[in-house]
């Protein structure tokens, strides 16, 4: 694959190992978004619009301040496969917050969760990615390791089946959008693309809301400065770690390390909120947390042997 477009120059440090660290950082930054979006009170749809929206507008002079300086042609493949991304982003989060709406947070999440699976099924079958033997046991342990975090609430019956089934459909969505980001960063760099699946997704998630009859306005103070958080720090500061690292990185291991998410929002949620973590969820993190590791152990050892060979 052709980067030459994503190279930002660290001294001491090559692109690999950059992509390891964003790509901590960006899961770093993304698990606060349960938190804050539980604190702004406001639907789930609202706040991913209004993430989206904020970001986007962030990302707005950066963008036309690099494509100034560069003065490089924007590629109308990267354009079209970012705005197709977006549209999948879009329907992810509208799916998965219209599933805890109808029934509950864990099972739509849960089931949700199950992206990587789809990334790995789809890297296989239309990027030509091989996984081996251990990268699919350490992506059911990590799985595994999902299901045990939300594993209490599991026999909750107010509209159960009805958000499994939008969780499942999110999940497939939001596995597209990682595939179809490891296409466009090959004709986009991190910014460019960045901007334009963050304009698609923000257009898409506000049609969403005008169908759903959510309203756009009418939301306390508190609620607008989480919106403009996220907004700037996850949306544009987070997604440009993450978008970065899958310049360099397969999806179905960034997929895989973004597991890491409920492990650290479970965290986060105790430290600022005071929320107890169960034993179950303790136990949950602990297997998550060993399913990424053999999946990243995995693709170092595919890497490794394919040098030698």
């Amino acid at each position: 694959m052709n980067f030459e477009f994503n190279r930002i120059k660290i001294s001491g440090m090559n692109d690999i190992k950059k992509s390891y660290i964003f790509l901590i950082l960006g899961a770093v930054l993304i698990a606060f978004s349960p938190v804050l979006i539980k604190a702004t009170g406001a639907p789930g749809t609202v706040s991913a619009f209004y993430r989206l929206l904020f970001g986007t507008i962030t990302l707005v002079l950066p963008f036309a301040f690099s494509q100034i300086r560069s003065k490089r042609k924007l590629h109308p493949k990267g354009i079209l496969l970012a705005t197709i991304a977006g549209f999948c982003l879009a329907t992810d989060m509208a799916m998965w917050a219209t599933g805890i709406m109808v029934s509950n947070a864990a099972m739509p999440t849960l089931v949700g969760n199950l992206s990587p699976l789809w990334v790995g099924i789809g890297a296989f079958l239309f990027l030509k990615e091989r996984q081996n033997r251990r990268f699919w046991f350490g992506l059911f342990i990590a799985l595994t390791g999902v299901a045990f975090l939300f594993v209490q609430d599991l026999y909750q019956p107010d509209g159960i089946f009805k958000g499994l089934t939008l969780g499942l459909f999110a999940g497939m969505f939001y596995a597209s959008f990682m595939l179809l980001t490891q296409l466009g960063r090959k004709y986009l760099n991190t910014l460019s693309y960045l901007f334009f699946s963050s304009l698609a997704t923000t257009i898409f998630l506000g049609i969403f809301m005008l169908v759903q009859g959510l309203e756009f306005t009418g939301y306390n103070p508190e609620a607008w400065v989480l919106f403009i958080i996220m907004g700037v720090i996850i949306q544009a500061g987070a997604w440009f770690l993450i978008n970065y690292a899958q310049g360099f990185l397969p999806a179905s291991l960034v997929s895989a390390t973004l597991l890491a998410q409920p492990v650290l929002a479970g965290v986060i949620a105790f430290v600022m909120l005071g929320e107890a973590l169960t034993l179950w969820q303790i136990g949950g993190g602990i297997i998550v947390i060993f399913g990424i590791y053999t999946v990243h152990f995995a693709k170092l050892r595919t890497k490794n042997r394919n040098k030698v060979s």
